[in-house]
């Protein structure tokens, strides 16, 4: 039983590894394109989620923080906390560097003999009972998932990490201000990721950004502010999730806001359904086939809509 993964980013890296445990073959096609090396991008992962990865997919505590509270301002008064959750020293989600868990993922599936990773991005359907496609830049995506509803935010999204004095570091902190939510997201006792989503489409220099962090800064005693990364800002939903036996999946499938840090999580949750899916059909002695993909977007289609609905909500709420 082979199946093939288009794109060797993180999303496809995870799901081959849940594959492989059924002893499902997996032919990995490379990205020609990748964020993977940013180091100042961060992921914010729900326990229950954390759960499933370290018992299904990889053990990921020692790059794991953990984050025990929030705390969420506006800009119209920053002492004043618009809304808190306190786990009381417990974990609420953590933070994980994207560089890591994808450094991490490919060291466990490189020496697999059920993997094998390959450039041609020339895809015989026919090989392979399902195609799985993370990749948003394969040409599988005009040709078959060009169909969808989009929005443009108009801003852009600023990542960096800031370097710190040492701290009790586990609290989060939001702030909505005029510009766009600002997010300080600890990573380690002396490290704090930020995501500043602005509302502008001028990129803004790093000393205008240094600038911004230094006026919303809520706690830290910065010693060093490290370089800044940006991409556009929208949010997409696919009319139809495949086509035969080729699946659209991560984030074709759901791209959204990364206000709640929803998007990895989403991806997840899409993992642990079609892994469902299969191991029903393996139980029952039936074979992979197209029925999957029909499955798989009835359960999904409605999960992520509420999802990219929630994020719009909150966006609209505050007037970013």
């Amino acid at each position: 039983m082979k199946v093939c993964i288009i794109g060797d980013g993180l999303v496809g890296l995870t799901l081959a590894s849940v594959l492989i445990k059924k002893d499902i073959f997996v032919d990995i096609l490379t990205s020609k394109k990748s964020d993977r090396y940013d180091k100042s991008r961060t992921l914010g992962i729900s326990k229950s989620n954390i759960d499933y990865i370290n018992n299904e997919i990889i053990n990921i505590k020692n790059i794991l923080w953990e984050i025990q509270s929030i705390k969420i301002y506006t800009e119209k008064n920053l002492k004043k906390e618009l809304l808190k959750f306190d786990n009381k020293n417990n974990q609420i989600f953590s933070i994980i560097r994207n560089y890591q868990l994808h450094k991490l993922i490919f060291k466990k599936l490189k020496d697999s003999k059920f993997i094998k990773f390959k450039n041609n991005h020339n895809i015989d359907n026919n090989k392979y009972k399902l195609v799985i496609n993370s990749d948003p830049n394969h040409s599988y995506i005009k040709k078959f998932f060009s169909k969808k509803i989009e929005k443009n935010y108009k801003s852009y999204a600023y990542t960096t990490t800031i370097i710190h004095q040492k701290m009790k570091n586990n609290t989060a902190f939001q702030n909505f201000t005029r510009n766009g939510p600002i997010a300080f997201l600890p990573i380690s006792d002396t490290e704090t990721s930020i995501v500043y989503s602005l509302k502008s489409l001028d990129k803004k220099s790093a000393l205008e950004m240094n600038n911004l962090v230094k006026k919303y800064n809520p706690i830290y005693l910065i010693k060093k502010i490290n370089t800044w990364s940006n991409f556009k800002l929208r949010s997409s939903s696919l009319r139809n999730y495949y086509k035969d036996n080729i699946l659209a999946f991560g984030d074709l499938l759901h791209k959204i806001h990364p206000l709640a840090g929803q998007g990895f999580n989403m991806s997840l949750r899409d993992i642990n359904l079609l892994s469902d899916l299969i191991d029903e059909k393996i139980n029952l002695g039936l074979d992979l086939d197209s029925s999957i993909c029909q499955e798989f977007e009835k359960k999904s289609q409605d999960k992520n809509f509420i999802f990219s609905s929630a994020i719009d909500w909150v966006y609209e709420l505050f007037n970013l």
